[in-house]
């Protein structure tokens, strides 16, 4: 268990649709940019330092002001992309077509003789939940979120978990990205959605079924009248839910204020484990806000109020994951290890300081242990190529040999589902120009394709990767993987799409997707910076880019840009860089710091205003990744990673489109627009400052529709190629504002 989502041959008369116009290039004016709204300064005070926000009042999206900026810029962003001609119809076109080539397959869960498994497939508009026996046959759809949308509204599945026996599945559903999921329960026989609906189960929702179908769970409080909406995701709790009970009837067992003796801060998240591998014990686990690192408790009652809960580790021992069997607790943890190691101890006597070292830290990342009934499988990453390898187990939990298995490909692992009941391992295997397929490895180490899914249609051989270094501002060395057209020429003249996260120790690995192969088909190139913030090399990568060494993470996509430019794969007139969640800080600070490097940015739902986001809903649980400003040393880190306050007057700004979804649970819609604002105000490029806002959505990617993501991908592209000078633009000046 870990406690912490892809080009069909063109035919020649498609292929000749999508090209340029020249004589096309007399197109209607571009529209009048809304008034730049006026300022209203608030002055705050930090350690000595003076900090002036000119458009505080943003943050209030009640206000009729703010409102009607969001609808003003919305509009002018929607008019300014209608303008660039049929490029824009014809890719978005492109687009669809790629994107409904094939099915999308994610989040397999191996129960017994089934996977469960999520799957877009071809022309449907949001992900179903699906259920196929593990021996093969055909498959069935359990909830299908298409059949419940409404006009206007769109709803997701946001997570799921099978029962032990997989007759039911506790799903969270929830309606236009807002992540606000509802726990239902399918019967899996039958596809009959009882009437069990649990609310304000966000993020996690059910974590462990029981063997006599109840189930543990996590819900946040209602607000009380008057309280803060910071306080929304706090103070969470785990109960015990009955089938058909009234939630509000169900047993608090684990959490805030439940039991005395555990302590729980109000950010603190408390998660109830039980394995059928392990039937003696139940685990408690903490989770810290964002923090990777977990505290555990153990205890051979079922969890209650009165549970006489005995501690295993503390976040202090730096333990990121965990299975057991039997008598026997394996830890993930990079205690001593940057790049993780797993260890063991006993659960009837735990003792972490002396645990056993089951696989030793080496070059290779340890990314996730799961216990199978045949033994531990252990998933390492070396770079962006996956490992496996399984560890005999006894059935108490006792260590035999280890075997590597033998992978059909060098590639990414995306992750692995083990059931401790049935040998062997299911795992996603991909790359960057390899549509991915789920494979499993028996206990022999064989492995087959589970057919879950079939390989893209798109015909990838076209392209290829490598991976390569770009030197920092401290020198140094960091991981940049390119994706390109084979035969590609260096001449700097390439749109290239440059992408960076840099937070939470997470990493963007090789992944196949098929609608990028309408920007690569073009010539464009498509190039991931893995900056320090991110875990590509491990614990020690993530500790270089949080808190007082954030500013690695800019600086690190920045070099990455340069090593682009440098290699005449572009030039600073096409290259492009985004930035999306947390990547927001990553791509907000390169171009005001930079502004000179990029001809266009993009900001996806990005964290934006850094000194001001622990006072949104979010914040609060982020403060452990990022600081708080209520300490010197973190108001300084978020003050240097705020992009916000950073705006210059009188500044060359490249293009930047900023989008938000207006029900964004994670990064509020006033960052983005406060950043818009200051941008609109500064710049003097030409270049356009657009706010795309979609109403029907939240947190971009993980909320979603097709529809809503392959028009947003259209548009991104079409602003990125406009901005960057692809021919299909040629004649739309990039310069639209005085």
């Amino acid at each position: 268990m870990n406690v912490r989502r892809i080009a069909f041959l063109l035919c020649a008369v498609f292929g000749a649709l999508f090209v340029a116009h020249p004589s096309r290039a007399a197109v209607s004016a571009f529209p009048t940019p809304p008034p730049v709204p006026a300022p209203n300064p608030v002055t705050d005070t930090y350690f000595g330092q003076t900090v002036t926000d000119p458009y505080r009042y943003f943050e209030n999206m009640n206000d009729p002001r703010v409102q009607t900026f969001f609808r003003d810029q919305n509009a002018y962003t929607r008019a300014v992309l209608a303008r660039l001609d049929g490029a824009r119809a014809r890719l978005l076109a492109r687009i669809e077509h790629l994107d409904n080539a094939g099915a999308v397959v994610g989040s397999v869960s191996r129960i017994g003789p089934y996977y469960f498994y999520e799957k877009l497939p071809p022309g449907a508009n949001s992900e179903r939940l699906y259920v196929r026996a593990a021996a093969g046959g055909p498959e069935r759809v359990l909830v299908n979120p298409d059949a419940l949308a409404q006009t206007g509204k769109h709803y997701t599945i946001n997570y799921y978990l099978p029962s032990l026996d997989g007759a039911y599945v506790a799903y969270g559903i929830s309606e236009g990205g807002s992540e606000a999921s509802v726990i239902h329960v399918v019967q899996t026989s039958t596809g009959r959605v009882r009437a069990d609906a649990i609310d304000r189960a966000y993020f996690v929702g059910a974590t462990s079924w029981l063997p006599n179908h109840t189930f543990y769970y996590v819900r946040f409080p209602a607000l009380r009248p008057g309280e803060p909406a910071t306080d929304k995701e706090t103070r969470a709790v785990a109960y015990l839910h009955v089938l058909g009970r009234n939630p509000d009837r169900d047993v608090a067992v684990f959490g805030y204020g439940v039991n005395p003796a555990i302590p729980f801060a109000a950010t603190d998240f408390p998660i109830v484990a039980y394995s059928q591998a392990s039937p003696r014990y139940t685990i408690g686990i903490v989770e810290h806000g964002v923090k990777n690192e977990v505290t555990m408790y153990e205890t051979r009652t079922p969890a209650s109020a009165t549970a006489r809960w005995r501690r295993i580790v503390t976040d202090g021992d730096d333990v990121t994951g965990f299975d057991w069997k039997g008598n026997t607790l394996f830890l993930l943890t990079h205690r001593g290890a940057p790049t993780f190691k797993v260890v063991a101890t006993r659960l009837d006597a735990p003792d972490f300081s002396h645990a056993r070292v089951v696989v030793g830290p080496g070059k290779a990342v340890v990314e996730q242990i799961s216990v199978a009934a045949d033994g531990l499988y252990v998933l390492s990453r070396h770079g962006g190529f996956g490992h496996i390898a399984r560890i005999a187990l006894s059935p108490d939990g006792n260590l035999g040999a280890s075997r590597a298995v033998a992978l059909p490909y060098r590639g990414a692992v995306a992750a692995i589902a083990t059931d401790p009941r049935v040998p062997g391992v299911t795992f996603e295997l991909t790359g960057w120009t390899h549509s991915a397929l789920f494979y499993y490895a028996d206990a022999t180490g064989r492995v087959s394709d589970t057919r879950l899914k079939q390989l893209s249609p798109i015909d990838e051989s076209a392209y290829t990767s490598e991976e390569v270094q770009a030197r920092s501002a401290d020198g140094t060395l960091v991981p940049l993987s390119i994706v390109y057209r084979k035969g590609l020429r260096l001449d700097g003249s390439h749109p290239t799409y440059l992408e960076g996260y840099g937070a939470y120790g997470i990493t963007l690995e090789p992944s196949f997707s098929a609608t990028r192969v309408a920007w690569l088909e073009r010539g464009g190139v498509y190039a991931v910076c893995h900056p320090r913030g991110g875990g590509w090399y491990g614990e020690a990568w993530h500790q270089a880019g949080m808190i007082s060494t954030k500013h690695h993470t800019w600086e690190d996509f920045i070099a990455c840009g340069q090593w682009l430019i440098r290699h005449r794969f572009t030039s600073s007139a096409h290259l492009a860089g985004e930035g999306t969640s947390a990547g927001g800080i990553t791509i907000g600070r390169a171009i005001t710091s930079r502004p000179d490097l990029f001809a266009a940015a993009l900001d996806v739902v990005g964290a934006s205003n850094a000194t001001r986001m622990e006072f949104t809903p979010n914040g609060p649980p982020n403060i452990p990744e990022f600081g708080t400003v209520r300490n010197e040393t973190g108001f300084k880190a978020l003050y240097a990673m705020d992009a916000y306050l950073h705006v210059v007057d009188g500044t060359r700004y490249p293009a930047v489109m900023l989008i938000t979804g207006y029900n964004d649970p994670r990064v509020s819609s006033w960052e983005l627009a406060k950043f818009a604002a200051r941008l609109e105000a500064a710049t003097t490029s030409g270049r356009p400052i657009l706010l795309r806002v979609d109403y029907d959505a939240g947190h971009g990617f993980l909320a979603a529709s097709r529809a809503q993501s392959d028009a947003l991908l259209a548009d991104e592209y079409s602003f990125l190629l406009w901005q960057c000078g692809d021919p299909a633009f040629a004649g739309i000046p990039t310069r639209i504002r005085q």
